[in-house]
């Protein structure tokens, strides 16, 4: 019965057991111990290279060593070569702070690799059936998983050069206690499968057994929709990489994106792009970032003020600048402020590599009004000039206006990005009243083109 449907998953997933070189990872307990037996039982008649692969996580003292000399003997008795070793955990979990699961799932699969590479083999064969699935599935809608991590366990993924795949999701974990009963099968039984402090347990123990009374064949109803989902995402993730690469702008450690043509991306679109964007940005994608972070995002898009900041895991941070939105894991430069001194001609170089160039009027045959100039008579208005950053509260008086304005407002009116508004230099008196916001505005103490005194300023942006 039970060759029966794994037969049919393996054909419907396109997976041939024949002649391939198989490790299985075994724990000793009832899945992979049933795993290890089905799979031997099958060595002859489909040309398989089998090898057992076991870690003792030395979470349980001499219980647990004596689960690695369980699968050893096993392995023994049946002609099957085996790998074992014991990774001290608790260790490697006081140097790295993760979770006991966490912690034990990188030592794990890093002796897996090992192994693989060192014998060659093509594929790992793990335990997980369909109960695993229907706990994965649920435990992630709860945590507010997306995209294809609501999925759960897939049949198949590429690790490095090798593939790992689950050849008993189609079944459930009782058909597999069945199965060791009826080939006499004694497996190890770890006693923290029965504690309800890890959060699968808690799923197991309450939600699986409500689900199974509804329908025994929930489990087959998960898998589907596991399947499904799986070829969803996969489809709408080609559409959205082909519609990304069309509007944003992509550099070291940044990405840039027009938030007009963004918002006219179909939606599930959107959502997916966001991820791809973080995806890109995260050699190491943090297990805290959620869909709660992408709905962030999402708002700081939608917002019609516009500008914005988000600080996420790991620094990287995103900035709203009118119409664009940047994604970035550089460590942006702190706010630099600036005074500079000028008495009479020179050419004074800004932090931020633009310049204001000042000579004598007399020497200027053609003056450029615009606002990339203003004009002062140094017989009005003493010396020295001061070119700095801005400051909390600055307002100026504006030509041809009555009252002043804030610095901030008119940054505002004119779309100058955040990230410059701190750089931008500032022209005052002695007494600090704002003459000139070069490039931008012009206060009403311009002088007129009449006088021996008068300096001519021009802003040269960089």
């Amino acid at each position: 019965m039970i060759e029966m449907k794994v037969d049919v998953f393996l054909e419907r997933h396109g997976f041939q057991l024949n002649n391939k070189s198989i490790a299985v990872g075994v724990s000793g307990g009832p899945d992979s111990l049933a795993l290890l037996h089905f799979l031997s039982e099958q060595r002859n008649r489909k040309s398989l290279r089998l090898i057992a692969i076991h870690v003792d996580h030395m979470f349980r003292g001499d219980e647990s060593y004596q689960d690695a000399l369980f699968v050893k003997e096993f392995c023994e008795n049946r002609g099957i070569p085996f790998e074992g070793r014991r990774v001290d955990v608790p260790a490697y979990i006081k140097e790295t702070g993760l979770s006991s699961q966490q912690a034990a799932r990188e030592c794990r699969y890093a002796f897996f690799e090992e192994v693989m590479n060192k014998h060659q083999f093509e594929y790992l064969a793990l335990g997980h059936h369909g109960d695993d699935q229907i706990e994965t599935v649920l435990m992630r809608l709860t945590r507010g998983s997306s995209g294809a991590a609501r999925a759960g366990i897939p049949f198949s993924r590429k690790l490095g050069t090798f593939t790992i795949f689950r050849p008993f999701l189609c079944l459930t974990k009782k058909e597999l206690g069945d199965y060791c009963m009826e080939n006499s099968l004694e497996p190890r039984i770890d006693p923290s499968n029965d504690k309800a402090y890890y959060t699968r347990n808690r799923f197991r123990k309450t939600i699986l057994p409500f689900l199974k009374e509804e329908n025994p064949g929930v489990h087959e109803h998960f898998q589907r929709f596991s399947e499904e989902l799986q070829m969803d995402e996969k489809y709408l993730l080609e559409l959205t990489r082909i519609e990304l690469n069309k509007v944003m702008k992509k550099e070291d450690q940044m990405v840039t994106v027009p938030i007009r043509l963004f918002r006219e991306m179909p939606m599930p679109l959107q959502r997916r792009a966001i991820k791809l964007i973080l995806n890109y940005l995260y050699n190491d994608r943090p297990a805290s970032l959620s869909a709660i972070h992408i709905e962030k995002i999402f708002s700081i898009i939608r917002n019609p003020h516009p500008s914005g900041t988000l600080d996420f895991p790991s620094g990287l941070r995103i900035i709203r600048s009118y119409e664009n939105c940047h994604f970035t894991t550089l460590n942006l430069p702190e706010r630099q402020s600036y005074c500079l001194e000028m008495t009479g001609p020179k050419q004074l170089i800004l932090p931020n590599g633009d310049i204001i160039d000042a000579q004598w009027l007399a020497a200027v045959h053609d003056i450029d009004l615009s606002n990339y100039h203003f004009i002062v008579n140094l017989e009005e208005t003493d010396t020295p000039l001061y070119i700095r950053t801005r400051k909390d509260g600055d307002r100026m008086s504006l030509k041809g206006m009555k009252g002043s304005k804030k610095l901030k407002d008119i940054f505002i009116d004119r779309k100058i990005p955040l990230g410059q508004r701190d750089q931008w230099p500032v022209v005052t008196d002695k007494n600090d009243r704002i003459l000139w916001l070069p490039g931008l505005k012009k206060s009403n103490h311009e002088a007129n083109q009449q006088g021996n005194r008068l300096l001519l300023l021009t802003y040269i942006k960089h």
